[in-house]
């Protein structure tokens, strides 16, 4: 049975925030506020709640997930940072942004890109996700709660319950969230690249040339 949260977006409660932790220690998949949407997370190590959200969203494995992280520190655990790499995320993070890096032995084969060997990462600027990050210790797996058929994502906790209530473990409601997808910023070569403008703004990096 699916449990529901209200958590205050402003002040979370930290007993609520530990039992979403909780439930995310026991392989639960949980819909969960970020800055830019709301999004579906579960452990890193665990593949059965992996497929579980494969699942949801009808998606195979050869569609990317990314690792929500609380800090810069847990970013070097799992991905290549170098001094130019590291003086960006910290000019960009916490915020509306992927970045995608070079994998570090850390990252399971099975979540990198099979070709490229990059992971996408972010550190979402958005309180009630920051204080799950931290009182798990650990980044969790993460995808835009976007159903299949839909170009958008839900942006009412009510209506993920509605919709979802028999195949998530947890949702957390945190208020209306429309759906603002994040800047992808690619950074496997030399120099980063913007592949995709979304929410956050950093006019200062090159826009992929598509023609």
């Amino acid at each position: 049975m699916t449990q529901y949260f209200n958590i205050h977006p402003g002040n979370p409660q930290q007993r609520l925030i530990n039992q979403a932790v909780d439930i995310v220690r026991r392989g639960g998949v949980i819909a969960y506020p970020t800055d830019s949407s709301y999004a579906l997370a579960c452990h890193l190590g665990d593949k059965q709640a992996v497929d579980r959200i494969r699942q949801i969203r009808h998606i195979d494995d050869k569609h990317n997930f990314t690792l929500v992280c609380r800090d810069l520190t847990e970013i070097a655990s799992y991905a290549q940072v170098n001094n130019d790499t590291y003086r960006l995320l910290k000019l960009l993070t916490p915020g509306a942004f992927t970045f995608v890096l070079k994998a570090t032995k850390e990252v399971p084969r099975r979540l990198q890109h099979p070709k490229r060997k990059t992971i996408g990462i972010r550190v979402p600027d958005n309180l009630v996700a920051q204080r799950i990050l931290e009182e798990l210790g650990e980044p969790m797996l993460t995808s835009t709660l976007i159903l299949p058929g839909e170009k958008e994502a839900i942006a009412d906790a009510y209506d993920i319950n509605d919709q979802l209530a028999n195949v998530l473990d947890l949702v957390i409601d945190s208020g209306v969230i429309p759906y603002q997808p994040t800047t992808v910023v690619v950074w496997d070569n030399d120099f980063p690249e913007i592949v995709r403008q979304g929410k956050g703004e950093a006019d200062f990096i090159a826009q992929k040339d598509d023609s």
